[in-house]
């Protein structure tokens, strides 16, 4: 027998069980925002495979928009914690924050912000208030519940995003605007797509960062990711667009490539992980998150979007930048899982 061989290795199985919670996807292949969507299957199988490796005992449970099967289970089996991995329907977004909620009502723990963090941060607009009122830097903004758009007195560009969407969900080259008339194209076109409130924000033409958070059990921020903007050569935007973020054939991914980590001098790097925590703590996102900066010429720091529950992918910013922290990917969920197990409900 080959003394190295690894096959008799017994894992230690955990003593607690795990239930991986995630929608079901509801938009068709077909539709404009569905790889968006989909992707949380893929990385659903991601998990459960680096759970596996680590001797974490699991089940899995797709949720549909009947919540009976899901309260029944939840009942009959109460699992020890709930890998929170749902993230809300398309078509029904607030039931990410409705799906937070239930568990903390039936006491159950799960990994992950809880509800209230979760409702600041799918609004935009409220976020960037909070931000505000924390002393915290955002570009200028207002907010748009009807076609009524008031006159911008932010100066011009802007750029229009949906205020209750992430992803890049609604935003194209058309989301960027410089008069009037096409601001309020613009807002009419997203009121119909996703509906109110419409954010309208202040452009700030400089660097793109982006940065995680973990806690382990203090407050961790990884090493910030820069995004570089290639297309500005082609006359395009320097923004995140959907096809930047989820078309790997399209012009925008191609030029909106990644560097990490970021190149960034010793005294900006600290004013970025100032700002990050000072965002993290101000929105009450709890285990991990990811704050997304610009940063102009004079090295001013802007919080454009902070993110509870961002994306777990192994290829995301996260899983990548977890190495700075000295973690692997496995062994980042398995703390995660065991950490919500020990605070309980």
């Amino acid at each position: 027998m080959n003394e190295n061989s690894t096959d008799n290795i017994v894992i230690p199985q955990s003593p607690f069980k795990v239930l991986i919670l995630h929608n079901i996807p509801v938009l068709p292949l077909d539709h404009p925002d569905a790889d968006s969507e989909h992707e949380v299957i893929e990385t659903v199988e991601i998990i459960e495979n680096a759970l596996a490796e680590h001797g974490v005992r699991f089940e899995r449970f797709g949720l549909a928009k009947d919540l009976g099967p899901l309260i029944q289970r939840l009942n009959s089996d109460p699992p020890d914690v709930v890998f929170n991995m749902f993230e809300g329907f398309a078509d029904f977004t607030e039931t990410e924050v409705y799906l937070a909620g239930l568990l903390e009502w039936m006491k159950i723990p799960f990994t992950g912000s809880k509800s209230q963090a979760l409702a600041v941060g799918r609004n935009k607009a409220l976020a960037k208030a909070v931000l505000q009122s924390y002393g915290v830097s955002t570009p200028g903004f207002f907010w748009v519940n009807n076609a009524d758009v008031p006159e911008n007195n932010l100066g011009w560009p802007v750029i229009v995003k949906p205020a209750t969407q992430d992803a890049s969900i609604g935003v194209d080259q058309g989301s960027v605007v410089t008069t009037q008339n096409d601001l309020v194209e613009r807002v009419k076109l997203l009121l119909k797509n996703y509906g109110p409130p419409v954010l309208v924000e202040q452009f700030i033409d400089g660097r793109e960062l982006t940065a995680a958070v973990i806690e382990d059990p203090e407050i961790i921020v990884l090493a910030p990711s820069e995004i570089h903007f290639t297309i500005r050569n082609k006359g395009l935007w320097p923004i995140i667009s959907y096809d930047a973020k989820w078309k790997p054939d399209s012009v925008e991914f191609e030029g909106t490539p990644y560097e990490y980590p970021a190149k960034l001098t010793p005294e900006l790097l600290e004013k970025v992980k100032d700002t990050v925590k000072r965002a993290y703590l101000a929105l009450g996102i709890r285990d991990y998150g990811r704050i997304d900066m610009r940063v102009s010429s004079d090295d001013t720091i802007y919080v454009i979007e902070v993110n509870p529950n961002p994306d777990l992918h192994i290829v995301t910013g996260l899983a990548i930048s977890l190495d700075s922290a000295n973690q692997t990917y496995g062994v980042f969920l398995e703390n995660l899982v065991t950490r919500a197990w020990k605070r309980g409900p």
